[in-house]
């Protein structure tokens, strides 16, 4: 049985700011990671894709507030700044969806 990923250290040469922030960071990394795994079963950043970044953003966290969406997208520029990818994300504004 494999050890599980460890996004601590994975992201401990990206974190900066306050242990606020970088608890808030690593909180939102962990559910990243979740949702993906549970998704895709991809469970390691260093599998995933750009597409899986952008369906967490757009479809997974569709229902959040605003705020919140713009929280986990600087943890999604810390994850591709980690893994060091160019990936220019676009998240879809809910303001701007059809209705």
């Amino acid at each position: 049985m494999s050890k599980p990923f460890d996004m601590e250290v994975f992201l401990a040469g990206v974190i900066r700011g306050s242990q606020t922030t970088r608890q808030r960071h690593l909180r939102q990394a962990k559910a990243i990671q979740e949702a993906i795994a549970l998704r895709w079963r991809r469970d390691n950043p260093w599998t995933w894709q750009r597409k899986h970044l952008v369906w967490f953003l757009n479809q997974h966290l569709s229902q959040r507030a605003e705020s919140t969406r713009y929280y986990y997208i600087l943890t999604v520029n810390l994850l591709t700044l980690r893994l060091g990818k160019s990936w220019k994300i676009q998240v879809i504004n809910k303001a701007n969806k059809p209705h």
